[in-house]
Parts: structure tokens; C-alpha cells; sequence
């Protein structure tokens, strides 16, 4: 079953995911901070495993809107 890339909000407490997402970046130097999140972005598409849905993510990552 191919599922579509989900744009809406979709995070319980969206704020605090993003303060967590910061608190695990502090007191890394730009190239750690950059490998964390590589090693993230991998787990998570691991996770979603559907090829499509990642192409999707990816074109929408260029997006600006």
C-alpha cells in the first residue's frame, strides 16, 4: 500500500519537539550539528520506508511555501 507524504500538522505538542530538536543540537560545532541531523533524516526515512513518500519529502524540502 503506497501512502502520500503528509504536510499537515501532525505532531502533538509541536513545540516541544522543536525545543527537544534544539536541546539535542547544544554544544555541538556545526559539522557535529550537521552529521546529528544526516544520522536523523536517515532514521526517519528508514522508518517511513516508503520510496515514494520519501520522493515526495524530497521535492518538498526545495519547495520555499
Amino acid at each position: 500500500m503506497s501512502e502520500h507524504l503528509n504536510l499537515k500538522p501532525n505532531i502533538a505538542n509541536a513545540d516541544d519537539f522543536y525545543a527537544d530538536l534544539l536541546a539535542a543540537h547544544k554544544g555541538l560545532s556545526k559539522d557535529e550539528s550537521d552529521a546529528y541531523n544526516a544520522r536523523l533524516l536517515l532514521i526517519l526515512a528508514n522508518h517511513i520506508g516508503d520510496r515514494k513518500v520519501l520522493r515526495e519529502a524530497l521535492e518538498a524540502a526545495k519547495s520555499k511555501t
